[in-house]
């Protein structure tokens, strides 16, 4: 098994030290999210996704059990955390935002990156196809459990789900693959989408860090207790769970889904409640202040976890 210390200076340190500087620069100065968002969201990342899955040795067939199982993970836990948000007594709009900090994970600016570094070229490609079936949940059922806390425009956040630039960059990958059509990976075409694509991981990163200096915790520190150990301690069973049952034929693709299972809280789902289920308040908590924590504190906590979880999977103990 590698050293914990190698794999944390690997692996998470490069994150925490990207994330760190945007963390630092949301501190310092008042950044413009919404641009940086819009360029990675409809430029970088498209890119990234086309180029890694054009690019991929991975076969269709594993392609089809990344998205089956990223699916599966997402609606299990979904389910945990609507049962275990009920046992605990909570009401909405935190019942909601509790399953929804619970069953998306930040598979993007964190996650691509993460995996990249700890898995490397078969890691970053199941990480984007991770990502991108992720999107089209969040955008549907992820919608749906954000409006119902209070809001009536669901059906118009659904209708995002094809408007999503990666949907489209994943299905010309796909046809790409399928039809021999790809352009030569050492030609300019495939060169200058691997160039912008690889942009978006230090970008990536620096938004986390910038949304995590935006981050108002206060009062709802102590009320995200639950939300952690689903995102930190559940979700991760979830996944190795899942990734047995599919039964990965390549073990670096099961290692880096398993992975992404893992990885914190994700900010959409602050997103989601916000626009779709309205800025309200349950039992004198406010759902932005409570989402925005359980992200800051998941993350925190992913350091140990993460590095522990890496390690495990490289020695093969779990898939």
């Amino acid at each position: 098994m590698s050293s914990l210390f190698s794999i944390f200076a690997t692996a998470i340190l490069p994150i925490i030290t990207l994330a760190g500087v945007g963390f630092v620069l949301g501190r310092r100065r008042e950044v413009a999210i919404g641009p940086l968002n819009t360029v990675t969201v409809y430029v970088l990342v498209p890119s990234l996704v086309f180029h890694s899955i054009a690019t991929a040795t991975l076969a269709e067939s594993t392609l089809v059990r990344i998205g089956a199982a990223t699916a599966m993970y997402m609606l299990v836990m979904i389910v945990i955390a609507e049962g275990v948000g009920r046992l605990t007594g909570q009401s909405e709009p935190i019942l909601s935002a509790l399953v929804l900090v619970s069953a998306f994970p930040n598979s993007g600016n964190y996650g691509i990156p993460l995996s990249e570094f700890a898995f490397g070229a078969d890691g970053r490609s199941t990480a984007v196809l991770y990502l991108t079936v992720q999107s089209i949940i969040v955008y549907t059922v992820g919608v749906y459990v954000a409006q119902r806390g209070g809001g009536s425009r669901g059906l118009q956040g659904m209708k995002r789900a094809l408007e999503i630039p990666l949907v489209y960059a994943v299905a010309a990958a796909v046809l790409a693959r399928l039809l021999g059509i790809v352009p030569p990976a050492d030609g300019t075409a495939m060169q200058t989408l691997g160039l912008v694509g690889n942009a978006s991981i230090p970008l990536m990163l620096l938004i986390l860090g910038i949304q995590l200096a935006d981050t108002d915790y206060g009062a709802a520190l102590s009320e995200v207790g639950t939300a952690a150990v689903l995102k930190m301690a559940v979700a991760p069973a979830v996944g190795v769970g899942v990734a047995l049952f599919v039964g990965f034929e390549n073990p670096t693709v099961a290692r880096t889904f398993v992975l992404e299972c893992a990885t914190p809280a994700a900010i959409t789902p602050l997103l989601l409640v916000v626009e779709f289920g309205g800025e309200s308040v349950g039992d004198g908590l406010s759902v932005a202040e409570y989402v925005s924590t359980a992200v800051l504190v998941t993350t925190l906590l992913s350091i140990p976890v993460l590095t522990l979880l890496i390690a495990a999977l490289e020695a093969g103990l779990l898939v």
